[in-house]
């Protein structure tokens, strides 16, 4: 897949586009802030600027599940019914990325097709490039450009890898988890990390086996009660739904607007939100000096001689890395004006 040229673009014209709704200006605003080049992130950071008052205005919505649960056919169902009740849908897909080639499939426009081909919606794969979380690194980014661009609902699908998938949950007003019937023992349901973070819990397909989506739900609830539950305003609902046959999305997005409605009145959407501000701000940092460490000069001349020796098993990997940050350690000397 051919990125969109970007660089013949003034950035007033790429603004007035996204404000506008326009899918193409949107799409090749998130490229900008995709993109690696120096130059690009600075331009990047002003067209941010620039937009973040038009944005927060979307309910935020996240949605995790193993791969075969039908996240994309659920989302693709889920996005018709809302244009349907006269909503704009953005859709933010993360795809895998390979961990010997680096690339990614990008096939959720093709897995969505009815939905692609809906000007009221804006589909946007993009590769996780080793993220961890089930997101890419500028998917908060691209939701703010959404949320600009005058879309109502924004969805974020995650690669669906397991457990440790709970970023999603960071970044958006609901986290939806979307589990299959007869999918494990009594035990999955109770495993931490992404489950106590769901909102909701939707077990998908039901329609194949209703007798086992039924018990399945049961267990779930029970499940839940031995939880903290993510929100004090709110006790996650366990629902059943058919995507394919369109079955349980009114019910569905019925729990969404009342999750979303318990916390403002609570005010703990905002108070939500900041603190995800919070977040973002602290991950920012944490990456970019993670790059500032590999660029520095002391590092790049130390890292190749300390690699063969932690890989020849002469150096310990903790040693190395004690090694590596002492060349930090330098830059952050007080001076002495003695």
């Amino acid at each position: 897949m051919n990125a969109p040229d970007i660089a013949g673009e003034t950035d007033r014209a790429l603004i007035d586009g996204v404000l506008a709704g326009e899918r193409r200006a949107l799409a090749k605003a998130i490229t900008l802030i995709e993109s690696t080049r120096l130059d690009h992130q600075a331009r990047a950071q002003d067209l941010l600027a620039a937009l973040l008052p038009r944005s927060g205005g979307a309910v935020r919505v996240g949605i995790s599940g193993v791969p075969g649960v039908g996240k994309s056919t659920f989302i693709e169902a889920l996005g018709l019914f809302l244009i349907d009740q006269g909503k704009r849908v953005a859709v933010l897909a993360v795809d895998p990325s390979s961990t010997i080639s680096g690339g990614s499939i990008l096939g959720d426009k093709t897995r969505m097709e009815r939905l692609s081909q809906r000007p009221e919606a804006f589909i946007r794969p993009s590769p996780s490039s080793g993220s961890l979380g089930g997101v890419a690194e500028k998917t908060r980014e691209a939701l703010l450009l959404c949320e600009a661009a005058g879309y109502e609902v924004v969805i974020v699908e995650t690669v669906g890898v397991g457990q440790s998938e709970t970023a999603v949950a960071g970044m958006t007003d609901v986290f939806v988890l979307l589990q299959l019937p007869n999918a494990g023992d009594d035990l999955q349901a109770i495993k931490k990390g992404i489950v106590e973070l769901a909102d909701i819990v939707v077990f998908n397909k039901a329609d194949i086996d209703r007798h086992a989506a039924e018990m399945a739900a049961a267990q779930m609830r029970t499940a839940l009660t031995m939880l903290r539950p993510a929100s004090a305003h709110w006790k996650p609902p366990v629902l059943k739904a058919s995507a394919a046959k369109n079955e349980g999305l009114a019910e569905f997005w019925q729990s969404v607007a009342a999750h979303r409605a318990a916390l403002e009145a609570a005010g703990a959407l905002v108070a939500k939100r900041r603190h995800q501000a919070l977040a973002w701000m602290w991950q920012l940092i944490d990456s970019g000096l993670r790059a500032r460490f590999r660029d520095h000069p002391g590092v790049r001349a130390a890292l190749p001689q300390l690699l063969d020796a932690v890989d020849g098993g002469t150096v310990t990997p903790a040693a190395a890395a004690q090694q590596l940050l002492g060349c930090l350690s330098h830059d952050y000397e007080t001076p002495n004006y003695d």
